[in-house]
C-alpha cells in the first residue's frame, strides 16, 4: 500500500487488507459524510452527483478501481460545494494549489501540513 499511514492500521476490511488504500481516500469519504450530516448538502445529492460522476468515468472509458472511485468522489464533493456556494470556485483553486504546495514540500511518509497557505 503506498503512502501507508500507520496511524489508519486500524481500518482494515475483513480479509485484512486496508479498508482505504491511501490516507486521502479516507479524508474524502470523512468530508463527503461530515457534509451530509451537517446538513450541507443532502444524502440524495450526494448519491446522485457520486453517481454521475462515475457513469461519466466509465463512459470515459475509466478503469473501475479504488483510484477511479476516491476521483469521482472529489469531483462529486468540488461539483457540490460549488452548487452549494459553500466554497467559490476561486477560493477552491487557491486551496488546491495550496495543498499542491504542501505535499510537494512534504518528506516521503510524512504528514502533509497546511501551514496557513490558503
Amino acid at each position: 500500500m503506498s503512502g501507508s499511514d500507520p496511524r489508519m492500521a486500524h481500518l482494515t476490511q475483513r480479509d485484512g487488507e486496508p479498508a482505504f488504500a491511501e490516507p486521502w481516500h479516507a479524508q474524502a469519504s470523512a468530508m463527503a459524510s461530515l457534509l451530509v450530516a451537517s446538513g450541507v448538502i443532502s444524502g440524495a445529492q450526494w448519491s446522485e452527483t457520486l453517481g454521475a460522476k462515475l457513469r461519466e468515468a466509465q463512459l470515459a472509458g475509466q478503469s473501475d478501481d479504488t483510484e477511479t472511485y476516491y476521483r469521482a468522489v472529489l469531483s462529486a464533493l468540488e461539483s457540490l460545494l460549488d452548487e452549494a456556494r459553500a466554497i467559490s470556485g476561486k477560493e477552491l483553486i487557491q486551496r488546491r494549489d495550496a495543498w499542491e504546495r504542501a505535499y510537494l514540500r512534504t518528506p516521503h511518509g510524512r504528514p502533509v501540513v497546511l501551514n496557513g497557505d490558503v
